[in-house]
């Protein structure tokens, strides 16, 4: 199974707020042994998001999907969903209670009474609108819940809040994918050669080792490497072993000026 990541959010995509999920979740899914497929970012239009969602909801990937779940005016990530999934909106039961136990917090701590049929008290309560049959995830932070449906789980903007949901979903629900996407990468710097010319000894070594991938990272600028190629192969460790030798063999071949190996 492959994992996905989308980010809503005008604020991103226009600079006044820097992303901090794609970072994260690389890194919560490599403790695991796991890896990204892909990521989407995609603003605050309820209709590109609901038709993104149609699209995973129809993938098989695993999928989070970080903002645009709060109540309001410019949130449509949980009204982009139920369109997506062709179901109604429902007020969730379980939601429900955790929101007003939160209210009840916050009128408590400031020393105010709590009423249940308050504007402001029905307005969160919209925080517990999903698609039907949605299961939530539980938020530390707050209490107020985010939701999945299947492999595609719903969590607010706030990094705060997202992360530990994302990891707390990551161990409850594909404990047993662990490890099962570890990958392995060997490298080295290549010097004064180009890309095309060493297009024909990449696509030799995918041909020959096509469990494992080829990757080619170049700088003109590196601070102390100057001008230089990252050479590598990427895949699991006994295939790369043998691709990274081939690759070793056949710049050489080129008379290609080596520098440092990479094992990552």
């Amino acid at each position: 199974m492959s994992f996905g990541l989308i980010i809503v959010g005008d604020e991103i995509l226009s600079g006044k707020r820097e992303d901090k999920h794609l970072a994260k979740v690389i890194a919560l899914l490599g403790a695991r042994g796991l890896a990204l497929s892909w990521v989407e970012l995609l603003g605050d239009e309820r209709a590109r998001i609901a038709a993104e969602l149609k699209r995973v909801f129809a993938s098989g990937d695993i999928v989070f999907c970080c903002g645009g779940i709060g109540a309001t005016p410019d949130d449509h990530t949980r009204q982009a969903a139920a369109t997506a999934l062709d179901v109604p909106l429902v007020l969730h039961p379980q939601a429900r209670e955790l929101i007003l136990q939160r209210v009840r917090q916050m009128a408590a701590e400031q020393g105010r009474p709590f009423d249940e049929n308050h504007p402001d008290t029905l307005r969160r309560l919209e925080m517990g609108v999903f698609p039907r049959g949605a299961s939530l995830i539980a938020n530390p932070f707050n209490r107020i819940p985010g939701f999945s449906v299947g492999d595609v789980h719903f969590v607010p903007g706030f990094p705060v809040m997202a992360h530990p949901m994302i990891e707390s979903v990551l161990d409850s629900r594909y404990a047993n994918l662990g490890g099962t996407q570890r990958l392995r990468e060997r490298s080295v710097i290549v010097f004064g050669s180009m890309e095309a010319s060493l297009t024909p000894l990449m696509e030799h070594i995918e041909s020959a080792f096509p469990e494992v991938r080829v990757f080619s990272l170049p700088s003109v600028d590196h601070p102390t490497l100057g001008r230089h190629i990252e050479l590598g192969v990427k895949g699991r460790p006994p295939a790369v072993d043998a691709a990274y030798d081939d690759l070793l063999a056949g710049l050489r071949n080129l008379g290609a000026t080596l520098g440092s190996e990479l094992v990552r």
